[in-house]
Order: C-alpha cells, then sequence, then structure tokens
C-alpha cells in the first residue's frame, strides 16, 4: 500500500518535469502584449474618434457662421475676423482706393448684425466710387434712417444726387447737413465746404444770388483751406449777373491762390491740372476785359494764358491764343 502511494507521487512528479522541459523559452521569459484587457484598447480607439469629432466640429463651428466653405477650405485669420476688424479693413482698402474688396469687407460687417450708421456711409462711398449708384443711394438713405443727425449722409447723398443730375434733391440734402452741422460745432463737416457746395448747386440751378451769397459765405469762413475754383465759380455768376469788373477780381484770386498752392501740389498731375485752370481763368478774364473796353488789359490776360500753354506744350492753347493776341493787335 505504501509501495502504490510512492509509484503516484513519482509519476506526479514525472508528468511535471515534462511540463517543464517542453515549455518553450518565450512562455518562460516573454510578455504578450494581448494579453491587456481587450476593453482598454477599445477606450483608447474610442478616445481618438471623439477627439477627433471635437476638433472637427469646432472647425465647422467657426468656418459655418461666416461662409460656406468647401471640403478643402482650411481656417484662416481672414475667416476669424470680427465686425470691427472687417470695418477697419474696409475703411482701410477704401482710402487705399480698392473699392471692390471694400465693398466685401463692409458688407461682412453689415451682416454680422452689429451694422451701424457710419458702416453703411463707408459701403455707400465705396458704391458710389465704383459707379453703383443704387446700392449707393440705399446706404445713403439707411444711414440716414439710423441716424438723422449725420451731416455726412446727408453731405454724401447730396454728393450722389449730383451725380445723378438731381440738383434740387442735393440742394435739400446740403441744407439738411447745414442744418445738423449748426448743432455740433464739433461736427467733421466744414461750413466753408458746405457753403461752396451749395453755392454750386445754386450756380447749376442759375440762382445766380444765392450762388454768390453762398461763395462768399464760404471764403469768409476760417477753417479749411480756400479752393481757387470757389472764387473763379463765384465770377461765372457775377458774369451772368453782368458784373464783369467783380468776376474779372474773382479770377484774379483764383489766379493768385493757385499761384500759392502750386508749390506744394505732391503729383505734377496736380501741378499741370492747376496750371490748366489758371490758363483758363486768364482767358476768361481776358473776354471780360475785352467787354468793358479794357484792351491792354485783356491782352495782357492772353499773354499770361499763353505762357501757360506754351509751358504745358499745349500746342492748341498756344496756336488758339496767338491768333486771338494778333487779332488785338491788328
Amino acid at each position: 500500500m505504501k509501495k502504490q502511494t510512492s509509484i503516484k507521487k513519482v509519476k506526479r512528479a514525472n508528468t511535471n518535469d515534462s511540463v517543464a522541459l517542453h515549455a518553450t523559452p518565450k512562455q518562460k521569459t516573454s510578455y504578450n502584449p494581448w494579453s491587456m484587457s481587450i476593453y482598454v484598447y477599445w477606450f483608447i480607439i474610442l478616445f481618438f474618434i471623439a477627439a477627433t469629432f471635437y476638433i472637427l466640429g469646432r472647425s465647422h463651428g467657426v468656418l459655418d457662421h461666416r461662409v460656406p466653405l468647401n471640403d478643402n477650405a482650411v481656417v484662416t485669420e481672414e475667416v476669424l475676423m470680427q465686425a470691427p476688424d472687417y470695418y477697419e479693413s474696409g475703411k482701410a482698402k477704401l482710402i487705399a482706393g480698392e473699392i471692390e474688396d471694400a465693398i466685401v469687407d463692409l458688407t461682412a460687417a453689415i451682416d454680422s448684425g452689429e451694422a451701424t450708421d457710419e458702416l453703411f456711409i463707408l459701403r455707400g462711398e465705396a458704391y458710389m466710387q465704383s459707379a453703383s449708384f443704387g446700392n449707393a443711394l440705399n446706404d445713403f438713405n439707411m444711414a440716414i434712417d439710423m441716424n438723422p443727425s449725420s451731416s455726412v449722409a446727408y453731405y454724401d447723398r447730396a454728393l450722389l444726387n449730383t451725380r445723378l443730375d438731381d440738383y434740387n434733391a442735393a440742394l435739400n440734402d446740403i441744407n439738411n447737413a447745414l442744418a445738423v452741422r449748426a448743432t455740433n460745432d464739433q461736427d467733421v463737416l466744414q461750413l466753408r465746404d458746405l457753403y461752396a457746395k451749395r453755392g454750386q448747386l445754386n450756380l447749376w440751378l442759375k440762382n445766380w444770388e444765392g450762388a454768390i451769397a453762398d461763395y462768399t459765405n464760404s471764403l469768409a469762413r476760417p477753417d479749411g483751406v480756400v479752393n481757387p475754383s470757389v472764387y473763379a465759380e463765384r465770377a461765372e455768376a457775377y458774369t451772368a449777373i453782368g458784373d464783369y469788373a467783380a468776376a474779372i477780381n474773382d479770377y484774379s484770386a483764383a489766379v493768385r491762390v493757385i499761384s500759392e498752392q502750386i508749390q506744394g501740389a505732391e503729383t505734377s498731375a496736380e501741378r499741370e491740372l492747376m496750371s490748366s485752370n489758371a490758363m483758363s481763368y486768364f482767358e476768361k478774364s481776358a473776354a471780360l476785359n475785352l467787354q468793358l473796353g479794357n484792351m491792354e488789359a485783356s491782352r495782357s490776360d492772353l499773354e499770361s494764358a499763353l505762357t501757360i500753354a506754351a509751358a504745358l506744350n499745349d500746342s492748341e492753347s498756344v496756336e488758339r491764343l496767338q491768333g486771338l493776341i494778333a487779332d488785338m493787335n491788328q
């Protein structure tokens, strides 16, 4: 009985030894990565999927409230711009003469839901420069509806109505701008410019006395810079009522202002334009002096005009003025 028990023990020992001998080195020394729970792997995979959708969702959230983009679109600094950014960008582009780009930015600022009367004024000015007069008029009307105390909106609409040849509507807008300006000394518009513009409208409407009064009021203002055309246009009004002496004095004043300002002109094109205007004023003064019988004064004016025409290499004007002087000398 005891002997059988020993034999069983030996067999068990041999069996165990057999297992140990046939075990491979890998089983004894290596670590199997797949022994990690499968749930841990699924947790990692799901985490990355969720993170990916979160990032994509945020990206689309930024893009979708701006403009619809295609699948290849990327988030750029321009896409992330806010209404104030579009306003500043549009204003800078308008000043730089990038009219179409300015309209795009200003429209984005308006569409943001934070539109102001100033935004509509700026976009209206851009539309006016691009000859989109209907859109410009709509924007100026909107600006005035939002802020009836905006002198700039009235003034800009007056400029637009002038381009549309609706002088009465333009005159009404200038009157409104003047009324607003009278209640606000800090207004950006200068009375000199407002009276000059109203004088021009009265001139075109053949309200000679009204034009003379407005031009005189403009020239009497201390603010701003004198425009020589104000003297020249008042001279036209004086000519229309037969006051040739006053008209001659105004043409002389216009030439004097040009001679003072021409050195400050920034470009040769500006200097040429100012010189051409002076030539025209001398010629008109010569015609008035001839009407008054002032032959020497008339000849002097024509010679001054001829000198300018020669300096400008304006051969056509040179030939015409030489002919007029020759006729006077006969």
